[in-house]
């Protein structure tokens, strides 16, 4: 199989960005997600749809598989196992429980198939512009086989340590991403609250020592008030809270802040917000305020 084509399993906010990518590095991107919509939109990218995982399995050296939950990674990687070939190479880049992650290891191991556990750090919209950093863990040798594919689609990338690392530093990396998204917000809307103009309270932030990355990401939703180009869904961030939580647990780490910051985000779920970027926390502290603001509109209401 020639070392130019890649595989892409789950074409959703993220696969998609990265399949698109992988295509403008030259790379004969084979995907599949089970939405037609997203196949087209491949299509229309410069990659080949195909009809199942199966079919990627059996077309591609290294596959990239991008999922929503536990479950779909236990059906993909039965899929490659049946499908896939001695020597293959899985790059995980979802963001899931490590022992889930273990168990589709296994069950590929099993044909000759490697596994390694690469989340991703960056949003979608981070995703679009190659602003991703990889995450990997794993087999050393299968990393660097990989490193081609990475430079098609990442800024950077990491080999952090045996299976299971990378997934440990991206809970890290979206615990940071939780409490910074909520200090952002809380900083905009005190800014409206204030009396200031938000475009303005974002351009001088974004310029001093109380910046983010979150800020400077979802800060431009945050002026607009407009949370419907999502490049991570609250409803889909309530998943990542949810591992976070649970692993931190495990080891007894205290995470205050962490949870300090999981209510906004269940409140704008409550408030029917769950297909809107992670973003609208600002939306939900903007009510708790009440700062007259329209909800997709920067102009107060009167």
């Amino acid at each position: 199989m020639p070392a130019n084509q890649v595989g892409i399993i789950g074409l959703g906010i993220m696969g998609s960005a990265i399949s698109a990518n992988l295509v403008k590095a030259g790379f004969l991107v084979f995907g599949y997600d089970m939405v037609a919509a997203r196949r087209a939109a491949l299509k229309r990218a410069g990659g080949r749809p195909v009809g199942s995982g199966q079919e990627v399995g059996k077309r591609v050296p290294v596959i990239v598989t991008s999922l929503p939950s536990a479950e779909a990674l236990a059906e993909v990687s039965a899929e490659l196992a049946a499908a896939g070939h001695v020597g293959q190479i899985v790059i995980e880049a979802s963001t899931l429980p490590i022992e889930v992650k273990q168990a589709a290891k296994k069950r590929l191991a099993v044909r000759g198939i490697t596994l390694l556990d690469c989340p991703l750090s960056g949003t979608g919209a981070q995703a679009r512009t190659k602003d991703l950093v990889v995450l990997a863990s794993g087999l050393g040798s299968a990393y660097r086989k990989c490193i081609p594919v990475f430079e098609g689609f990442a800024r950077a990338h990491y080999l952090i340590g045996p299976f299971g690392d990378g997934s440990k530093m991206k809970f890290i990396a979206n615990l940071l991403v939780a409490i910074h998204n909520v200090a952002a917000a809380e900083a905009m809307v005190l800014g409206m609250k204030s009396g200031l103009d938000p475009a303005q309270v974002l351009k001088v932030i974004s310029n001093g020592a109380g910046t983010s990355r979150m800020l400077e990401v979802r800060g431009p939703m945050m002026v607009k008030g407009d949370y419907s180009e999502a490049t991570m869904k609250v409803a889909v961030w309530q998943k990542d809270m949810k591992i976070i939580g649970e692993y931190a647990r495990s080891i007894n780490c205290p995470t205050p802040l962490f949870l300090a910051s999981g209510p906004f985000y269940t409140a704008a779920m409550a408030m029917g917000r769950g297909d809107e970027d992670t973003g609208s926390v600002c939306a939900v502290l903007e009510e708790m305020a009440r700062t007259g603001r329209d909800a997709k509109s920067p102009r107060r209401r009167h």
